[in-house]
């Protein structure tokens, strides 16, 4: 509820790293956000350093529709008290309190999610209705630190990476989340979503600062990045 996921990194081509401690500094310090890497990362390392039994877990968003080149697009945490529980703050408009690391359903604030079997063994983790990562793929014991930062490397320079042409920020608040989506705002609650259009460069600024906590540099070059691909796709 505190930190606002984000790829803008990726998006305006500005450097990251995979680690906590970067994390730390770009999120605490600096007053961004991050995505899984980084969100999941810095949950992950918090734990850790108050001694919880942690596990960074390689999964794949979407790997039911991309198979297993997914592998290592997303880090998941799961963490060991009583039994396992999955803790997962990564996925921007997911869960936000641990749940068992158990097969069934899920029941959060109003939204649906499930953890289910796949036929080749691994579990999937589906997201609610209007989630804009349907699902993602893990299996309770299945760490590859190498896998992540390839995937990391990819997705940060790619132009086939699904952040280097889409701007994604997102923040949950008391019954939801707000979504912004390039120019569109979405605000999604279990009962409703509605939506605005960002109209101007300094909209977008005041949108990020009000809206998701965000002290973001240049956003008008954000703004310009935002046009430009707009002209593109209608061109």
């Amino acid at each position: 509820m505190t930190f606002t996921w984000e790829a803008l990194d990726t998006f305006m081509g500005w450097p990251s790293s995979i680690t906590p401690a970067s994390a730390f500094a770009k999120m605490v310090e600096g007053r961004r956000g991050g995505w899984c890497y980084e969100m999941n990362g810095l949950f992950g390392a918090a734990l850790d350093a108050l001694g919880f039994r942690v596990t960074r877990l390689c999964g794949g968003v979407d790997r039911e529709k991309l198979g297993d080149i997914a592998i290592g697009n997303h880090l998941t945490l799961r963490v060991d008290l009583d039994r396992p529980y999955l803790a997962e703050v990564g996925v921007a408009d997911a869960i936000v309190e641990p749940v068992p690391l158990t097969v069934g359903p899920i029941s959060q604030r109003g939204f649906d999610f499930s953890i289910m079997p796949t036929d080749d063994g691994w579990l999937r983790f589906n997201n609610h209705v209007h989630g804009i990562a349907h699902s993602f793929d893990f299996r309770p014991d299945h760490s590859d630190e190498a896998a992540m930062a390839a995937t990391h490397a990819w997705l940060m320079r790619d132009p086939g990476s699904p952040f280097t042409n889409a701007l994604a920020v997102l923040r949950h608040t008391a019954d939801g989340y707000v979504a912004l989506q390039n120019d569109r705002l979405r605000t999604v609650t279990p009962i409703s979503v509605s939506e605005h259009r960002i109209t101007s460069a300094d909209h977008l600024a005041d949108t990020f600062e009000t809206v998701f906590g965000l002290d973001i540099p240049r956003p008008g070059q954000v703004w310009d990045k935002i046009q430009a691909i707009g002209r593109d796709k209608a061109a």
